[in-house]
């Protein structure tokens, strides 16, 4: 999907890392919400409470869940899922565009 319809899109960005993550969070009538944002370049660790999709649109990156396994490489066009209650690591190598989807718990 390359545009969302009919949706309620928060003014207010979440800015993460002194400003290396950004996001806009946009809200579907149905409850489920997104964020849409840009990385920099470095090494960001994120906590969840829902379980997350990251897509990334654009951009060369690699990510670990949790504090041990393997890094896996992720490049524009792919996606990788996050549990709840969880943490993971991104190392970005690239700017990157990503569409974080939450899901219904």
């Amino acid at each position: 999907m390359d545009q969302f319809t009919n949706v309620t899109v928060v003014k207010k960005a979440n800015i993460y890392f002194d400003g290396a993550v950004t996001s806009r969070t946009v809200q579907f009538g149905d409850g489920t919400k997104k964020t849409l944002g840009i990385m920099l370049p470095g090494e960001y660790t994120f906590n969840t409470g829902v379980a997350e999709i990251m897509e990334i649109l654009a951009g060369d990156l690699q990510y670990r869940v949790g504090d041990s396994g393997d890094w896996k490489a992720v490049t524009g066009g792919e996606s990788f899922q996050v549990p709840s209650n969880s943490a993971f690591t991104m190392k970005v190598a690239t700017v990157s565009d990503y569409c974080c989807s939450f899901l219904p718990e």
